[in-house]
């Protein structure tokens, strides 16, 4: 069934689950980071925008932005993140997670892309949103990434479309989430693919 769908949706149903309690929390023997800290994107690297991009500082935690998809496979792990603005409706944010070993670094990445697939068919259950997921495929850059698109329209009239994609090199895996009013054809895959390499590049 084609359903339709806006970042802005799935973010305002994470926003309201934290409200009612259901922040991030670090478990006890949360797996710390180790050695140096992995780059992060600059704003110059993002896909262009007419009215540019404010990079805010890196910051501990989650987005509250992901935490709807992807909070159940990162809730053993430490991690940061640097959250990126426009003056119009156009936000994104990058998370990074290190972890012990390559082995766990290629399974927390596979978790995440999971959870990443099954976030339509649970935005859909919700009575108020229609969401399409769509796969657009990996990319050769380092240890692989693998890029993903969802449209959320919502029984209210917003209608929003956000890609992620989440990257691997070495024991630091990365997620990139880039979101706008608007639907699918209106994503700028090929220059996200591009911001999605240039993340994975500077993890090391």
């Amino acid at each position: 069934m084609h359903k339709r769908t806006r970042a802005g949706a799935v973010a305002a149903v994470t926003v309201a689950a934290v409200a009612a309690g259901a922040a991030l929390t670090v478990p006890a023997g949360a797996s710390p980071r180790v050695g140096s800290a992995p780059r992060f994107l600059a704003a110059s690297e993002l896909p262009p925008h007419p009215s540019g991009w404010t990079a805010d500082k890196v910051k501990p935690g989650m987005p509250d932005e992901l935490r709807y998809c992807l909070e159940e496979p990162l809730l053993a792990y430490d991690m940061s993140y640097r959250a990126f603005r426009t003056d119009l409706d156009t936000t994104a944010r990058q998370l990074t997670v290190v972890v012990g070993t390559k082995a766990k670094a290629k399974a927390l990445a596979d978790s995440l892309n999971k959870a990443y697939k099954k976030c339509a068919k649970r935005a859909d259950a919700q009575p108020d949103l229609e969401a399409t997921y769509k796969s657009y495929g990996s990319l050769s850059v380092e240890e692989g990434a693998r890029v993903h698109g969802m449209h959320v329209e919502t029984s209210w009239g917003a209608n929003d479309v956000e890609l992620l994609s989440v990257g691997r090199d070495g024991r630091t895996v990365t997620v990139v989430h880039w979101s706008q009013m608007g639907d699918l054809s209106d994503a700028p895959l090929a220059a996200f693919k591009k911001t999605t390499k240039r993340a994975v590049n500077k993890l090391y």
